[in-house]
Formats: C-alpha cells, sequence, structure tokens
C-alpha cells in the first residue's frame, strides 16, 4: 500500500521527494499517537497546577504580560490565528502547502507541542482528502515562527478562508462538510502551536533541496556534452591530479566528468592535438562544480535537521516542566538557502559560459551553430536568453538573513528573514535548470557537428533520448518548444535516468 507513516525517526529528503512523486496516504503511528497523547497530558497537568504558561493563558509576543481567563481560552487561540492571518502576494503552490502540512504534522508528532491528537488527524486529513489550504508567499520574518503563512495553512480548520479541492476554490466549511471533518474549537496552546514553526521557509529549502540534488548531476552531464562538443581534453579530470588539491565536491565532479567522457569517439578524434589547455569553463568545472556541491550538502544536512527537529514555542519537556525558548527562529535554515543560492548561481554562471563558448565559432564549429549563418541566426539568442537570467540569479543571490527588522514591539527584535531567502532560492533553481535547458541543446547541436562520431555510450545514451524530442536546428524555427522540452529533462531528472543506465554518477 503507498503510504507515508509518521513515525518518530529521522526524515530524509529523499522521503519528502517520495510523497511528491507518489501522493501517498499520511499514516500516524501508535508510537507517534503515544506521544502527542503524552505530551498534552503533561500540559493538561501544568495547566491544572495553576501555572502561568505563555501562550496557554498569557496574550502573545509583547502581550504576554497580560493574563487570560480561563473561560477566553478557547477564543483566545482562535483569535490568534485570525489575527495572525495576515500573508498576501500570491499564493504559493502545491508541493510547497503539502510540504508545510507535513513538515507541521511532523513537529508535532515529536510530542513536545502539547496539542490535541485531533489537531494533528485533521492536518493528515488535509493531505490525504488532498484540499489544501492557500497560503500567500509573503508575509513571514521567518521569526516567531512563519507566523501568517502558518495561519492561513490553520484557517480552513477551523471553518474560515478557502480550500482548493479538486482543482477548485471553494469555502472551507462548505469542503470539510462534504468531507465529512469536523471544524476544530481550538483548545489553549493548540493555536500557538499550529502557527510557531519554520515549516513554511523550511518547505521552501526542501523543495529547492529535492531539485539541487538532480541539478548537481545534469551540471555534470550536461557539461560533459560540451566538453565534447568543444573537442575538450578529459586529462583535466583525472583522479591523480584531484588527489592533489582533495576538496570532497572536486573529486566528485572530477570523477564523473572523467567517466563520462571515456570511451568517447569524438574525444579519441583529437588525440595529440596541439591545443595545450581548455577555457576555465571546461578546465576548470570541477572545482567550480564541486565547490557548489559542498556547499549545496551543508544545505542538505541543515534542511534534514529542521525537518526532524521541533521548532514550537513553549515547549513541554518530558518531565513535565514547560519552557520558553527561540526554537522558531529560521536563521539555520535561512542561511543555509542563503549560501545554496550563491552555489547555485554560480552553477548557472558557468554553464552560460560554456553556451557562451559552443555558439562564438571557435573550433570548427559555425558561428552560432547553424548552417549558413547569415541569412539563419541559430543559437545567437538563446545565448542571450542564458546571459539575461545568470545576471538575474546575481541579483537573487545577494543573501537574505544578513538583514533583520525588529518586529512585535521590539519583543521580537531579531530576526532571520528565512522566508525570503527561500523565495529566491527557488526562483534561482528555477534560472539554473532553464540555462542548463539552454546549454543542453547548444551542447547537442555542436556534438552534431563533430560529423558521424560518437559520444561515450552514457552521453550518446542522453544525445539519442534527448534527439527523439528535439530535433538538430539545421534552418532557423521558432524554438519554443525546443527549450521547454529540454528544460523540462532538466527538471525531471531524466538526463540523469539515460546517464545512469549506464553510469552511476556520484
Amino acid at each position: 500500500m503507498n503510504e507515508f507513516i509518521i513515525e518518530n525517526k529521522n526524515y530524509k529528503i529523499s522521503d519528502f521527494d517520495f510523497f511528491l512523486s507518489n501522493n501517498p496516504m499520511v499514516v500516524l503511528s501508535k508510537e507517534s499517537q503515544k506521544l502527542i497523547n503524552d505530551s498534552r497530558e503533561r500540559l493538561n497537568h501544568a495547566v491544572k497546577s495553576g501555572q502561568t504558561i505563555y501562550g496557554v493563558n498569557t496574550g502573545f509576543g509583547k502581550l504576554s504580560q497580560v493574563k487570560i481567563s480561563d473561560d477566553n481560552i478557547s477564543k483566545l487561540q482562535e483569535n490568534l490565528i485570525l489575527s495572525h492571518a495576515t500573508g498576501i502576494g500570491s499564493p504559493i503552490n502545491d508541493n510547497l502547502v503539502k510540504l508545510i502540512i507535513l513538515t507541521k504534522i511532523i513537529g508535532l508528532s515529536k510530542g513536545y507541542s502539547g496539542v490535541r491528537i485531533e489537531i494533528v488527524e485533521r492536518l493528515i486529513d488535509l493531505l490525504n482528502f488532498d484540499c489544501l489550504p492557500i497560503i500567500p508567499s509573503q508575509g513571514s520574518v521567518g521569526a516567531s515562527g512563519d507566523l501568517a503563512p502558518l495561519a492561513h495553512m490553520t484557517l480552513p480548520l477551523l471553518g474560515f478562508s478557502n480550500l482548493k479541492f479538486n482543482g477548485e476554490l471553494s469555502p472551507a466549511k462548505d469542503v470539510l462538510n462534504k468531507l465529512k471533518i469536523k471544524v476544530i474549537q481550538l483548545s489553549y496552546k493548540e493555536g500557538l502551536a499550529l502557527i510557531n514553526g519554520t515549516q513554511f521557509s523550511t518547505a521552501h529549502g526542501i523543495y529547492a533541496s529535492i531539485q539541487a540534488k538532480k541539478i548537481i548531476k545534469n551540471c555534470d552531464i550536461i557539461g560533459a556534452l560540451s566538453v565534447d562538443a568543444l573537442l575538450g581534453t578529459h586529462r583535466a579530470y583525472k583522479s591523480d591530479i584531484h588527489k592533489l588539491k582533495p576538496h570532497c565536491g572536486q573529486l566528485d565532479s572530477a570523477e564523473n566528468l572523467y567517466k563520462l567522457l571515456q570511451d568517447s569517439e569524438i574525444r579519441k578524434s583529437h588525440d595529440g592535438c596541439e591545443r595545450v589547455q581548455d577555457m576555465y569553463c571546461l578546465r576548470c568545472m570541477p572545482h567550480v562544480h564541486g565547490a557548489s556541491r559542498e556547499n549545496l550538502n551543508y544545505l542538505f544536512n541543515v534542511v534534514e535537521t529542521e525537518v526532524n527537529s521541533v521548532s514550537d514555542n513553549p515547549l513541554i519537556l518530558d518531565d513535565g516542566e514547560v519552557i520558553s525558548a527561540g526554537h522558531f527562529h529560521a536563521q539555520s535554515i535561512g542561511q543555509a538557502m542563503d549560501c545554496s543560492a550563491i552555489a547555485l548561481t554560480t552553477l548557472g554562471a558557468i554553464s552560460e559560459r560554456r553556451i557562451s563558448t559552443l555558439v562564438n565559432g571557435d573550433f570548427g564549429l559555425p558561428t552560432f551553430l547553424v548552417d549558413n549563418p547569415g541569412l539563419n541566426s541559430g543559437f545567437m539568442i538563446t545565448q542571450i536568453t542564458s546571459a539575461s537570467i545568470a545576471s538575474e540569479n546575481k541579483s537573487l543571490s545577494s543573501p537574505s538573513t544578513v538583514d533583520s527588522i525588529p518586529t512585535g514591539a521590539g519583543q521580537e527584535d531579531f530576526v532571520s528573514m528565512a522566508p525570503y531567502a527561500g523565495r529566491k532560492l527557488l526562483k534561482i533553481v528555477e534560472n539554473v535548470e532553464r540555462i542548463l535547458g539552454i546549454e543542453l541543446i547548444t551542447a547537442l547541436q555542436g556534438m552534431d557537428y563533430r560529423g558521424n562520431l560518437l559520444s561515450s555510450p552514457p552521453l550518446e545514451n542522453v544525445r539519442q533520448q534527448v534527439r527523439k524530442i528535439i530535433p538538430k536546428l539545421t534552418t532557423d524555427r521558432f524554438m519554443e518548444a525546443d527549450i521547454l522540452n529540454a528544460i523540462k529533462l532538466v527538471n525531471n531528472g531524466n538526463l540523469i535516468g539515460w546517464v545512469e543506465d549506464r553510469l552511476k554518477l556520484n
């Protein structure tokens, strides 16, 4: 059965890739049920003992000194959701909404938030019935939790706002009634537990990580195609050379490139030529790709730590003590996404340099990679397109987390700005996929000018498979379909599959 079990384990990025790709039923394990129920019992005991607990029987933020009477506890939690649902901007996409809900379920299931199990079950219902809240993209500074977007996630559980169901927007109450799901009346701590946390920021990091894992392999594959198209050498990728500068990412990329070019007839055809060395965009691929690999590994590690963490406040500890801390702060995930923005921007930038080299009319290739240049412009403007996108990325990669604007009347006086880091990172991911798609069709066009010579078996398989979808450009044509199809092949990982049928990549 196609299930995603919520259990007390460390989730990996691959688990979330599986979740998005397979749309499984989410199931709460017995162990997680017990952790949730035990946590609620500990909070019940603390409340009955007469303790003053932040967000349970007090106001929020600067208003935490205001004591709330018992008969207003439920209203306090509902007011929290309504007042904090102030997000604006275009709604985020469905994949991000699903990741937000799933990571919130995982966080609450750890058993340190004190919510009733019904809260977690209603969140699971949203996923299993594929009825998704509408979450605006703007409004969180990534501290005190991603308050506004998580409040929008919560609104439908209370019968407010809309849900996306069967591809249409409908009032939440109507959808819940149709599915026979009861509207929740919040009890103490529950509204706060739902909106405290880094799930909005983390969802962006998860999705970026899923795609970045494809990008780092695609860069080596497409880069190797460009090497063959430009009659470059594989000797600069030999392992004994890179052991002299043994950065892990560099070693991995060098090994990929060397193996990808083995047994290429194109490469063998120019062995012993007079060219002494290749330009940096070829020769230094292991160093550039490798540096980005290591930076992206930092993102992957931070994302996996964050999704397996508790980012709520206050926390109900195992001994029953209730403690206010700062686990809602998204500095770690935000800073990792900022660093990854630089890494991915760099991959796009060196790809654009390879595109430029391919269309310049050097190394025996026709200018702009087309017959009868002049009458035909060939790939002239695709290089300009890639240059414009690479330049856009350079602006987007300016870090967000170095900025902070105090909020909440100074109570939240240092915030992470992680949500904007995430939004920018996903745009950079999209842009790099576009640049790589352009390099893919450009490199293959160059290879097609090398007579009947074949590339290596894995690269030749890529060429043959792509050529079934995107034919060689023989005269100018409307290239929109070519470019979009190439980008899709990068985005969905097909190129990687075609290579790894024959050669496992790092």
